[in-house]
């Protein structure tokens, strides 16, 4: 039986998203109450780390990491993992500040954690949805999926998710410190790695919204790390015959390797890998 799901704690990295983050924490405690939030900002020039520390004065739910440049989106949330994990947090939440990710949709992802250790808020299962989103990001969208499905032999369905919940343990006993990937890479990265270490994942429909505010941070480069990256890790699948699933009664894979620097570039669905739940 799964064990109880303790305290939560929802890391939401930013960069310009002043007006995005006020509504976005007021809904998510809305809906989830007891959870705390974590605003992890990379010195934002418009003011948003300056709004989350006056949040934080006014909440006692709501802490602050300043970091002291834009170092990126996974470098965000492994800074946020590590907070959690300094503290006495058993549920970790990824979630964006620009209102993409429902804070509606949370309850339904922590409660999947009775069954699962890592559980993916998809777009792209039975149920969910995508709006208002121009059909080039859809078409890259859906074509990266496809592609990180293939060359990694995982069946999740939305692998770049980054509505994502995990049980402590599962941040514990993966190797963070090895993780150098960013954007939506970061976010394959981390479902991988769960799956080759036993993990049960499992993918909740969402209904995912197009920022109404604010810029978008997705650009070439996140597609081409994304690209270049999966191509190294599933060759070296390939060669050392990683397996696709690894159950929970065969020891773990190894991690993800290494991936050589690219060349330089012009200026509720069901499981989807049956390793058990870790308790």
């Amino acid at each position: 039986m799964a064990e109880p799901r303790g305290r939560v704690l929802v890391v939401i990295p930013t960069y310009q998203e002043r007006d995005n983050l006020g509504p976005v924490v007021a809904r998510l405690h809305a809906a989830v109450p007891e959870a705390d939030v974590l605003v992890v900002d990379d010195a934002s020039p418009d003011g948003t780390g300056e709004l989350a520390d006056e949040m934080a004065a006014a909440d006692p739910r709501v802490k602050v990491l300043h970091r002291t440049g834009k170092q990126g989106l996974g470098a965000a949330y492994l800074a946020g993992f590590a907070t959690a994990l300094s503290g006495d947090y058993q549920v970790v939440v990824e979630m964006d500040a620009d209102g993409s990710h429902p804070p509606e949709d949370l309850p339904a992802l922590i409660a999947a954690l009775d069954d699962a250790d890592v559980v993916l808020g998809s777009r792209y299962v039975p149920g969910g949805i995508v709006r208002n989103w121009p059909a080039r990001r859809q078409l890259i969208s859906r074509a990266g999926n496809l592609y990180s499905r293939l060359a990694l032999g995982v069946q999740i369905k939305d692998i770049t998710a980054g509505f994502r919940v995990f049980r402590r343990q599962v941040l514990e006993e993966l190797d963070l410190d090895q993780i150098a990937s960013q954007g939506y890479c970061f976010q394959i990265d981390m479902a991988w790695r769960a799956v080759l270490g036993g993990f049960r994942v499992v993918e909740v429909p969402i209904t995912f919204t197009e920022r109404e505010r604010g810029a978008s941070k997705m650009d070439t480069a996140i597609v081409v790390e994304a690209f270049w990256r999966v191509a190294c890790w599933g060759a070296g699948r390939l060669v050392r015959r990683t397996p696709t699933v690894v159950r929970a009664d065969r020891p773990p894979a190894d991690p993800p390797p290494a991936v050589p620097e690219r060349p330089s570039r012009p200026a509720g669905d069901e499981a989807v890998s049956d390793g058990s739940v870790r308790t």
